[in-house]
């Protein structure tokens, strides 16, 4: 692979990898407050519906992006309503969310169907864009990425550093001996929920807002089940979510550019499949290296009422 080839799938990977950094991020604050959501698809269509449409009635992206934040937040609350409140079985719950979710932006968005917006555009940053080799890689993109940059360590600093932090975390682990601190392991489930899927909500937005700029049908093209899959591969770490988002875009990047410039003779059908078969390849790994002792103890298992 020749060094150009090298930039161009890396500027790729980081461009196509930021949507689902930011849905990761939001999946990992969720489960880290122990609830199990597997919705992630569902809530990104949606965000992307809502940031579009926002965007499309006010002609202002930035409030697109608040729509598509909100509305993720809202779909995760349903599922908190399912499993905090009724106590639903998780694992059904979010797996009716991502069908309640695809439906419902098949359905609201028919009608605006190809339909194109004005954005978040690339913006080269001064001097730093001029930077020999990496300047352009790095730092000509969208404002959505440049912000992505930062995301991860300001979510390792809080779910690590800060109290708030802690106790979400704690919530996740222990929640009977957050109850016995004086905090309400319910309460900080619902912030994981919101907070969480409003970084969804993003990534979601981020596809009609910034990378493709107007509305298609099944645009998340699954790639909330492939967030799921990086929340187990990071180990629910934020710093390794940065890594797997872009690992498996580059590796994506990489194939699509061997393909087009004709050295890879592949089918079409096959190449559709790869990013699923890449999933499936980062859960055996993660499953290989024990995941199990670095999830959350309290993922999945439901409070006691009153707590």
């Amino acid at each position: 692979m020749t060094f150009a080839l090298f930039l161009k799938v890396l500027f790729s990977a980081i461009e196509q990898g930021t949507p689902l950094l930011y849905a990761t991020l939001g999946a990992i604050i969720t489960e880290r407050s122990g609830v199990l959501n597997l919705g992630v698809e569902g809530m990104m269509i949606v965000a992307a519906f809502a940031g579009f449409f926002g965007l499309h009635l006010t002609g202002n992206p930035w409030l697109g992006l608040l729509a598509a934040g909100i509305a993720a937040a809202f779909m995760g609350s349903l599922h908190g309503v399912v499993c905090l409140v009724f106590q639903g079985n998780q694992v059904v719950s979010g797996l009716a969310l991502t069908i309640l979710g695809l439906g419902l932006a098949d359905f609201l968005g028919a009608p605006y169907i190809g339909t194109v917006t004005k954005g978040f555009n690339p913006i080269a940053l001064p001097w730093l864009s001029s930077l020999p080799v990496l300047g352009p890689v790095l730092f000509t993109h969208d404002v959505l990425v440049y912000i992505s940059f930062l995301l991860a360590p300001a979510a390792w600093f809080v779910l690590t550093r800060t109290r708030w932090g802690l106790a979400l975390c704690a919530t996740g682990e222990n929640p009977q001996a957050v109850a016995a601190a004086g905090l309400s392991p319910l309460a900080w489930r619902w912030v994981g929920i919101v907070v969480g899927g409003f970084l969804i909500g993003c990534g979601g937005g981020y596809l009609s807002l910034a990378s493709s700029h107007e509305w298609t049908h099944s645009i998340s093209a699954g790639r909330g089940w492939i967030a799921i899959a990086l929340v187990i591969f990071s180990f629910w770490r934020p710093g390794r979510a940065v890594l797997g988002a872009y690992l498996f875009c580059g590796v994506s990047a990489f194939q699509l550019r061997l393909q087009s410039a004709g050295v890879l003779q592949i089918p079409t059908w096959l190449l559709d499949m790869f990013p699923y078969l890449l999933t499936l390849l980062v859960l055996l790994l993660s499953s290989a290296r024990g995941k199990g002792r670095a999830a959350p103890k309290a993922l999945g298992v439901n409070l006691e009422p009153g707590a």
